[in-house]
């Protein structure tokens, strides 16, 4: 046992003697974008590196080596913004919309007192590493400049097109589509046309409503940092990006070499005994088994419309198995005996019981990869267009149905429960593909962690990049090329004789598509 324990002690030992100073910023406000990296940013710290960490959920407990930056008045800031914008009425003023979110986040962080008073002022501090959550938060990337350090993005929802420019990733519209059209890699003719005029709205807003505003704020707070380094070239200046999912979770896309997936790095592998009284509840149900049903952090089961929640309460009275509803009261007008309540369980504990048989989920990322890794078949509602695209991917999968939860009738429900426990299909499904997932070289975790002390290694690891992160925005777009194309389609054949043969073929092919 001894020499157990000095063999994992050399084998820790390089970690502590490389510990970096690392600076995070993950300002979201809502708790699932924080719960899905906490655990990868304690994991540096119990390696002994020094964590900084910018959030809305600083930890209830000291933790060694990590010291939260409370972003207090983000919460206040957010909801003031969402109650004075008005609801989008097409997809331009969608993207609008969110962009103007993300501004409020990404000021709140550099209007920070703490953050303006100790990370912002020249020569206070200094960080060997920059983690920050890839969001459309542009301006905050500038710390990388601030502190001539390297930048690892972490996106907590996985990839899309302006994920992909971080790294310079090319993916193709017609089978990785826009996370907002909820669609899969299975697109129709139609649902291809959609997913390109989407995603061309989303970019063209990115550029001319989202970046300018950004560019101010980054001129703004970091001078010294701007005079060196354009934005516009720093939001593609990234060494690594941890991607929050998993090809086994949804389907197969390209990824350059510093893209790394890691989803579900937040699970624990070693669920924990549930409470004595939810315990017996779940024994009670005998071989019928129990039902979990959670809409999860951001939409309250309290604050469904009246009328939905009583066809929820009818549908489960009806049913043989017992059910436990994550239900943010302590009370539950009309409960039948069936339901247990709480405002709030251990998630991954009750999905991990060999007695749970069902998942009724609001269709989130982590809980759709929770249910994968426990083999879980699902019911979504999904309430967003993000959490439309998880369950349209478990539909297609075969480990879970879906329905509107504003339409869908009492009976609509209860048949596509029954459908789901009495089908045996689905969890088979559910199981094979926890196998998939579970069937990694080393764990989600442990990757991320990998990957980032490989960056630290290797000073940035400027090495995995793809040539295209190095340049500029004519180039990466082949808008040179275009222009070439376009001023050769005018002149005449004459004139094209006096070009290089190479320059003729590109005519040639123009022509003929």
């Amino acid at each position: 046992m001894r020499a157990l324990r000095i063999s994992c002690l050399v084998l820790a030992l390089p970690a502590y003697l490389q510990a970096a100073r690392i600076l995070a910023i993950f300002p979201s406000p809502g708790p699932s974008q924080y719960i899905s990296v906490e655990p990868y940013l304690k994991g540096l710290a119990g390696r002994g590196h020094q964590v900084t960490s910018v959030n809305a959920f600083p930890q209830m407990k000291p933790v060694a080596n990590f010291r939260d930056v409370f972003l207090s008045e983000l919460s206040d800031n957010y909801n003031e913004l969402i109650n004075e914008l008005k609801e989008p009425t097409n997809t331009w003023e969608e993207n609008t919309y969110i962009n103007k979110l993300f501004v409020v986040v990404t000021r709140s962080v550099l209007e920070n007192k703490e953050v303006a008073e100790t990370l912002l002022p020249p020569g206070k501090d200094q960080f060997d590493l920059i983690i920050v959550e890839a969001l459309r938060s542009d301006a905050y990337y500038g710390f990388a400049v601030h502190f001539n350090a390297p930048i690892i993005g972490f996106s907590t929802f996985g990839t899309d097109w302006n994920i992909d420019e971080l790294v310079g990733n090319v993916s193709p519209l017609s089978y990785t589509p826009l996370l907002s059209t909820g669609f899969t890699d299975r697109m129709t003719f139609q649902k291809r046309v959609s997913n390109f005029i989407d995603t061309m709205i989303a970019w063209l807003n990115y550029i001319l409503v989202h970046m300018p505003e950004h560019v101010q704020m980054y001129e703004k707070h970091f001078p010294e940092a701007a005079k060196r380094v354009k934005l516009t070239d720093l939001n593609r200046n990234f060494s690594l990006v941890l991607l929050n999912q998993h090809f086994s979770l949804s389907f197969p896309r390209p990824n350059v070499p510093n893209m790394i997936e890691v989803g579900g790095l937040h699970i624990s592998h070693k669920p924990s005994p549930l409470p004595k009284d939810l315990e017996e509840f779940i024994q009670g149900s005998g071989e019928q088994g129990v039902i979990y049903f959670s809409l999860g952090p951001n939409v309250l089961s309290k604050e469904l419309p009246v009328k939905r929640r009583d066809l929820i309460l009818k549908t489960f009275a009806s049913l043989p198995q017992r059910v436990l509803w994550k239900f943010e009261d302590d009370n539950l007008p009309g409960k039948p005996a069936n339901v247990f309540i709480r405002k709030w369980f251990p998630q991954q504990d009750i999905l991990a019981h060999p007695k749970v048989k069902l998942f009724i989920t609001h269709g989130g990322l982590l809980s759709t990869i929770e249910s994968i890794h426990h083999g879980k078949p699902v019911l979504g509602l999904p309430f967003f267009n993000g959490a439309l695209a998880n369950v349209n991917r478990a539909t297609q999968a075969g480990y879970g149905l879906g329905l509107n939860h504003k339409t869908m009738s009492q009976r609509e429900f209860k048949e596509t429960i029954e459908r789901l426990l009495q089908e045996p299909r689905f969890a088979q499904t559910a199981r094979q593909m926890s196998e998939r997932y579970r069937d990694q070289p080393m764990s989600p975790l442990a990757t991320a962690i990998w990957w980032t002390e490989y960056v630290l290694r290797h000073k940035g690891a400027h090495h995995m990049r793809v040539a295209v992160q190095d340049s500029g925005f004519f180039a990466y777009y082949d808008l040179e090329f275009i222009g070439v194309a376009t001023w050769m389609s005018l002149e005449s054949l004459d004139d094209l004789e006096l070009l290089e043969p190479k320059f003729l073929g590109y005519r040639s092919i123009m022509v003929v598509g």
